[in-house]
């Protein structure tokens, strides 16, 4: 019998156990339990490394957001020690790290927005929490044939959600394509979360050069902060500029 391995992460354990526990009385299903983003990223390389990875990641759409202090959860990359990790990110890191698995978002209610954004993270479907497990199971099944699974109340918001992201993504590619090329290296550079003097010490130019080319890629974007102008480049499919193993030549000799 060929068995289906599920990671289940849910910051709210006594919801995280009995889930496992039900699906774990499943003859084809072996099933394990995360408390959070991080303990699911380690679970899940440690799964890997045995050669025994995952199928399905089933995931808490609002992971993170109940944290003592009112403290925000953070994108997957930032995370941290305590968990602060959101549900979205986490599928998003998890595709990149490991396409094979098939990523289900849990959520408490329907929420077109949200389940757009799990879709375009990477997740093949989006779940009530109270469904029953013979629902679950069929997504389960489903998402390792490649289907995705929406509750039929949703489809339409979240058809309206992908086609309007789409026209957005449309614009704001229009609009990285008005910059110049050494504007797209500043702009990148600026999604890296460089700093105007880190940004001139990488491209050796002055301090004020660089500022005349964020303030012009601001003005052809459209926008008054680089945070709004960051926020457009990754909507547009703009990456930061690789900070890893640079190794640049000065007057002949390596820095």
């Amino acid at each position: 019998m060929v068995r289906i391995r599920v990671l289940v992460v849910d910051d709210h354990r006594i919801f995280a156990e009995s889930l496992a526990a039900a699906l774990a009385a499943e003859p084809d299903v072996d099933v394990s339990a995360a408390g959070s983003g991080p303990a699911a990223l380690r679970c899940l390389e440690r799964a890997a490394t045995e050669g025994r990875r995952y199928d399905v990641l089933l995931v808490d759409a609002d992971l993170g957001r109940a944290l003592p202090g009112g403290r925000a959860a953070v994108p997957v990359q930032a995370g941290d020690a305590d968990g602060l990790v959101d549900g979205i990110s986490l599928v998003a890191g998890v595709r990149s790290a490991q396409a094979g698995v098939r990523a289900v978002v849990l959520a408490e209610k329907d929420d077109p927005h949200r389940a757009a954004l799990a879709l375009q993270a990477g997740a093949c479907g989006w779940v009530a929490k109270d469904c029953s497990l013979s629902r679950l199971l069929t997504v389960i099944r489903g998402v390792l044939r490649d289907e995705t699974h929406l509750p039929a109340a949703l489809l339409t918001g979240v058809l309206k959600e992908l086609t309007a992201a789409r026209k957005h993504r449309s614009e704001s590619e229009r609009l990285v394509q008005s910059l110049t090329p050494r504007e797209r290296e500043v702009l990148r550079c600026m999604v890296a979360g460089l700093g105007r003097k880190a940004v001139a010490e990488r491209l050796f130019l002055s301090p004020h050069t660089v500022r005349t080319h964020m303030q012009n890629v601001l003005g052809k974007l459209g926008v008054h902060s680089t945070l709004a102008a960051v926020a457009l480049a990754r909507r547009a499919g703009v990456g930061p500029v690789d900070l890893t193993g640079d190794v640049v030549e000065r007057g002949g000799q390596l820095a």
